[in-house]
């Protein structure tokens, strides 16, 4: 399989091979459960669908149960679909895990970044405040002018302005693997990736 959903617990520093420190965020990979093997014939392409932690029972719907049903797997948190590599012979119910990666792979690493309400210019977009005497009252963090007021008369598409700021999906590309630790499932990738600890987040080769 070419990825799996993990989970982010958080981020530390390792020494490398030549004593250099290197930043690394600690991922647990999986277990990843099959629950629906996607082919040609039935769907219309091939993808493997896998399934991360456990739901209650009672927090999950009855289609989603009957789905689960037939790989005699429980509910399951988090669905993701992965593309299936020709020849393979999945099986439902099969257990991924960091067993799937090795040490120097590249990776790309996709999560829901920090949520950070409605935020002003100067942290949304990195503006820089107006001048604080000479005249200056309220508009120390003001965005100034958006526009002109008869030609072209109005806003143009894209005008950086305050809004909502994160909680977005991102993905962080080439990221490589520093560390595979088969024995707490759990995979050390130099740099950061988005979200919080304990976001969930997909790892793809």
């Amino acid at each position: 399989m070419r990825g799996l959903i993990a989970k982010k617990l958080g981020m530390t520093q390792v020494f490398d091979d030549s004593g250099l420190v290197v930043p690394v965020t600690i991922i647990e990979a999986g277990p990843c459960m099959v629950t629906q093997i996607k082919t040609v014939e039935n769907d219309g392409y091939d993808a493997v669908q896998v399934g991360y932690g456990d739901k209650k029972d009672k927090h999950a719907t009855k289609p989603m149960k009957g789905h689960y049903k037939k790989a005699s797997l429980s509910p399951k948190g988090v669905l993701a679909e992965f593309d299936a590599i020709p020849g393979y012979d999945y099986k439902m119910g099969q257990v991924f895990n960091a067993s799937l990666f090795s040490k120097g792979d590249v990776v790309n690493v996709t999560g829901t970044s920090k949520g950070r309400g409605f935020s002003g210019v100067i942290k949304r977009h990195g503006f820089s405040k107006g001048p604080v005497t000479h005249g200056q009252r309220e508009y120390l963090r003001a965005p100034g002018s958006i526009g002109q007021a008869s030609d072209p008369s109005r806003v143009f598409k894209g005008m950086r302005m305050a809004g909502q700021y994160g909680n977005k999906k991102k993905t962080i590309e080439s990221l490589s693997v520093v560390k595979v630790d088969l024995d707490n499932n759990q995979l050390f990738l130099k740099g950061s990736v988005p979200g919080s600890n304990n976001g969930i987040v997909i790892i793809k080769k």
